[in-house]
């Protein structure tokens, strides 16, 4: 045992053996009292983002102590321990993260862009250049009752199917155009 804390204790496992103190200590506070584990989209630079740069991080961590620690025991104390531990905790983090990225999806939020290019139907006694509201489906089978605008004279009547083409954000609208399909 005291060999062990030897090698924990002797540069350069002594910079990581901190480094996973704060880190077991940081995920017991998120176990047990709480508290964010994803530091809000913070992502680690150099090809390890994609996950919580918590998980990433304490990944780098873990890695590069033992890494660092079987070094020193191995070949001794020295700078090239470290950066064999530096190397193999990026390398192995990165390969590790590549398939965790499933389990942390990109969410993009919703906008009211997503639903440009949808079929709705008009729901007002009309639609024109100044008037209308027409129901829309979303892609997750929600709907919601947007306002309408047609152009070039076009009128659209209560029940009629349109094609909405673009948004108008500053009049809050969609322009639509009769859907012949």
């Amino acid at each position: 045992m005291p060999a062990f804390v030897d090698a924990a204790l002797t540069f350069p496992t002594v910079l990581f053996t901190f480094l996973l103190v704060v880190v077991v200590g940081y995920w017991l506070v998120v176990m047990f009292v709480g508290g964010d584990a994803d530091l809000d989209g913070v992502q680690l630079p150099l090809g390890l983002g994609g996950i919580p740069a918590t998980v990433a991080f304490s990944l780098f961590v873990a890695l590069s102590w033992f890494v660092s620690l079987a070094g020193v025991v191995l070949l001794g104390h020295g700078p090239l321990v470290l950066g064999a531990a530096l190397a193999a905790g990026w390398v192995g983090t990165k390969a590790l993260i590549i398939p965790m990225r499933r389990l942390f999806p990109e969410q993009r939020e919703p906008s009211r862009h997503d639903f440009v290019g949808r079929r709705c139907v008009v729901r007002t006694g009309r639609a024109d250049a100044a008037f209308g509201q027409a129901e829309v489906t979303a892609p997750d089978g929600s709907s919601a009752v947007v306002q309408v605008r047609t152009t070039g004279g076009d009128v659209l009547t209560r029940g009629q199917a349109a094609l909405i083409f673009d948004y108008d954000a500053e009049g809050e609208f969609f322009w639509v155009m009769e859907d012949h399909s």
